[in-house]
């Protein structure tokens, strides 16, 4: 199964949704769209899945034109990050009423739901009212009514987005089992670069209705293509400054410099801009960790194991994340260590230079 999308758009008014975007997706891994809040994700699914019409382009399904075909053609199934069960119906007629509306036979409807409740470990609940369940089995019970269609193409958006975090992280962790060897095509949207990384397959950036760049998940976050892409898969938030080289050392202001190594050392003198990921940079110096800067800390934060300070220097506002606790106090200046080997260059046009 492929889903091709041509040169589509979604423009409402003068104002851009989409811009003009191509992409091909096909079964066997996870697809994610990963961007932050009014990134596009939610409008390009709908664009994909029928539930909105593209300005321009056209929607291929494994070659055929379905761009003005309606989701009921399409033979797909759409997840919202809100629980959407009737709640007049018990969990079983839930997640069974798809199968029931195209008449599939009832030996072959209970076939599926056992493998499905099996599956998705809702045997217990089929009896139960949704508001019977908690949280966790609504959404487990809205994603078994799109496995059971076993449709080609599943979407989800945000799924797991309102759910406790043990609930997200127990789910999260399962999802890919669920839909391997599947054979559908399952696009997944998420804020969180973090979920991006569990998930897995092939990513997304997107950025104001663009894609930045799509490829394996590991390698867009490992070797992004440009600064929007850095930006998009880093949390907390990619640290940016601007920097010249000269005379053999990279100047972040009067104050800061070091000398070029890696990739730094094969730039031409001049003016770049620097991108490195907060936990590369460190409260302690160590063996990769060694090039000093001195900033004024402005904000902390503890999570878990992990420390994250917000400090900052000659105007710009950079942050560390690091393991452990590590005593901070604000409006006081710290040392903090960057790993300049892990620093990405981008030139003035954005795009990474290696």
């Amino acid at each position: 199964m492929k889903l091709e999308l041509r040169d589509i758009s979604k423009r409402v008014g003068a104002e851009v949704h989409i811009h003009e975007t191509s992409l091909v997706l096909e079964s066997g891994a996870f697809n994610v769209l990963l961007g932050a809040t009014n990134a596009g994700k939610t409008t390009l699914m709908k664009l994909m899945a029928g539930l909105d019409i593209p300005t321009s382009g056209q929607v291929f399904y494994d070659g055929v034109d379905m761009t003005k075909a309606p989701p009921q053609k399409r033979n797909i199934s759409f997840v919202h990050q809100f629980f959407i069960n009737y709640p007049h119906l018990s969990v079983r007629d839930n997640i069974t009423s798809p199968l029931r509306l195209a008449k599939v036979s009832a030996a072959e409807i209970q076939r599926r739901l056992d493998e499905t409740a099996d599956l998705l470990r809702l045997g217990p609940m089929l009896d139960r009212r949704p508001h019977e369940l908690s949280g966790g089995q609504q959404q487990r019970c809205a994603l078994a009514r799109a496995i059971i269609k076993d449709s080609s193409v599943v979407f989800l958006d945000e799924p797991l987005a309102n759910l406790d975090y043990k609930l997200r992280e127990e789910l999260r962790a399962e999802l890919p089992g669920i839909f391997s060897n599947r054979g559908a095509i399952v696009v997944y949207a998420t804020s969180e670069p973090a979920e991006a990384l569990m998930l897995g397959g092939r990513t997304a950036a997107m950025s104001e209705g663009h894609i930045s760049q799509f490829g394996q998940t590991a390698d867009v976050y490992r070797t992004p293509l440009n600064l929007t892409s850095a930006q998009v898969f880093s949390d907390p938030p990619l640290n940016v400054a601007q920097v010249e080289k000269r005379d053999g050392r990279i100047h972040l202001s009067k104050d800061f410099s070091w000398a070029a190594r890696g990739i730094a050392e094969k730039l031409t003198d001049g003016h770049y801009t620097i991108g490195i990921r907060p936990h590369f940079v460190r409260p302690n110096a160590d063996a990769n960790a060694s090039i000093p800067l001195h900033g004024v800390v402005k904000v902390t934060e503890l999570s878990g194991s992990e420390s994250v300070a917000h400090f900052q220097i000659n105007g710009d506002v950079w942050v560390s994340q690091s393991e452990g606790l590590h005593p901070y106090n604000v409006g006081e200046q710290h040392d903090f260590y960057i790993d300049d080997t892990r620093c990405f260059f981008f030139g003035a046009d954005g795009q990474v230079l290696v």
